[in-house]
């Protein structure tokens, strides 16, 4: 169901410089939970280590009530839908990426989920629509449609747990309603952390922490 516990957690890169200490927080099925704070706060270290990128060394993770270590690890990620700042894509065409999580996903399932995105338009400034080529990295598309794509993978997958680590890059307004559109859809389907940089995405947020040196200093909605 995607409730996540951490208890008493701990973790550091290196040796004597802790990132998080005795860091609490409960995130509850299906709740959408932003989570800011200055650079080196700890807000990436807290996605990070629910998506078991690395290992804490004091304190528990749980999820649904089990210990995070307990899981088999690919069988784990299949159920994680994560997008970072700068979205990976891979040589090929829009719809092979978007289909990277579920190989069995079909072109008509694509389309489908993709015209629930402001009706499509932004597959219209494409080329060749699904079939157009992202380069290597994706570097024929522009960060925002990068974005988008790596969003539909997301919302293919239909994960109960989401993690996004939003990008600071600027984009243009069309572009970001699609996005925040994207956004929405997922949202509405699976326990969300959302490491926010923008505004737009906190202030739709069921809850909002502010993080500093490691540990919780606020929590509240935007309001």
């Amino acid at each position: 169901t995607g409730r996540i516990v951490f208890e008493n957690g701990t973790f550091h890169y290196k040796e004597g410089e802790e990132v998080l200490r005795d860091f609490n927080l409960a995130i509850e099925p299906g709740e959408n939970l932003a989570v800011v704070g200055h650079t080196g706060a700890g807000k990436s270290s807290v996605a990070k280590l629910i998506a078991r990128f690395y290992e804490f060394q004091k304190g528990r993770i749980l999820i649904d009530g089990r210990d995070i270590r307990s899981f088999n690890l690919e069988e784990y990620r299949r159920r994680l839908g994560v997008v970072s700042q700068v979205p990976f894509l891979f040589s090929g065409t829009v719809a092979d990426n978007i289909r990277y999580a579920r190989r069995e996903a079909g072109d008509g399932e694509i389309l489908k989920m993709v015209r629930r995105i402001g009706g499509g338009e932004w597959l219209e400034t494409l080329p060749q629509g699904l079939d157009s080529q992202v380069g290597e990295r994706g570097a024929r598309l522009s960060m925002g449609q990068r974005q988008l794509v790596a969003l539909m993978r997301v919302l293919v997958q239909q994960p109960a747990i989401f993690i996004l680590d939003e990008a600071t890059a600027s984009i243009d307004p069309f572009t970001e309603w699609q996005i925040q559109q994207a956004l929405d859809l997922i949202l509405q389907c699976s326990t969300s952390i959302l490491i926010a940089h923008r505004l737009s995405t906190v202030r739709s947020a069921d809850r909002i922490i502010v993080m500093e040196d490691g540990g919780t200093i606020e929590e509240g909605n935007h309001q």
